[in-house]
């Protein structure tokens, strides 16, 4: 089974579909699947549901498709730096399932696991808790959260061979793994894709078995937040 396509377009081809739910791997602007957002993007589908930590920024990444209206809700933990995010979720135009960050990507990975439903302490006793089921556990208090099974899956990976085994690099492993689990189709975009067996088995971070569609290119690598000191006298 050939998993290599030519382009995000063509890895995309058959798959989307509006009213679809997304899971999309990413944090901020480390590790996401931009060629992939762009695709979606250009396709014009649209009332989407996505699941990601975040939107991006504005004009960049998932706020591609806040900015095109083609996303119906997300499903975030952050609004974060996008300010169109944030305007449309505060004028009721855009639905916001909030979670918190380690519900969020246990969600994704229940879902990869096939696990419907989990319970956990955090969020109990806020607006989170609201309308979940609750249980005790050794006299403490638990909410019930349903993982996340999406339609599609987009996620960016540093490198991987032929059959999808994939290494994220450093921080941009972030929600990737998870988000790539959820999907029934996961679509993954890399810097270099290598010949099957040139990767250390021990080194793989995504096995190929998640990864229905791969495609290679040019990323631009955007920093959300430029920090810098002034630099010290010689």
């Amino acid at each position: 089974m050939n998993k290599v396509y030519g382009s995000a377009k063509e890895a995309l081809d058959g798959v989307l579909q509006d009213g679809m739910l997304i899971a999309a791997g990413g944090f901020g602007l480390c590790g996401i699947p931009e060629l992939l957002i762009e695709a979606i993007v250009e396709s014009g589908v649209k009332d989407l549901t996505v699941a990601s930590n975040n939107a991006g920024v504005d004009g960049f990444g998932l706020g591609k498709l806040l900015e095109t209206r083609q996303v119906k809700k997300m499903m975030s933990s952050y609004v974060g730096e996008n300010a169109e995010f944030m305007r449309q979720y505060l004028s009721g135009e855009l639905e916001l399932e909030f979670n918190p960050q380690g519900t969020l990507a246990e969600r994704m990975r229940a879902g990869g696991a096939g696990i419907p439903g989990f319970y956990t302490k955090t969020g109990v006793g806020t607006v989170i808790a609201e309308g979940k089921d609750h249980r005790e556990f050794n006299g403490e208090t638990y909410i019930m959260e349903e993982g996340i099974f999406a339609d599609l899956s987009i996620v960016k990976a540093w490198k991987a061979d032929e059959t999808g085994n994939a290494i994220f690099r450093k921080t941009a492993r972030n929600f990737n793994p998870p988000a790539a689990m959820c999907g029934k189709i996961c679509v993954m975009e890399v810097e270099e894709i290598v010949p099957t067996g040139s990767l250390d088995p021990d080194h793989i971070h995504m096995p190929g078995v998640y990864v229905h569609r791969l495609i290679q290119g040019e990323h631009e690598k955007r920093i959300e937040q430029r920090t810098t000191r002034p630099r010290p006298a010689a």
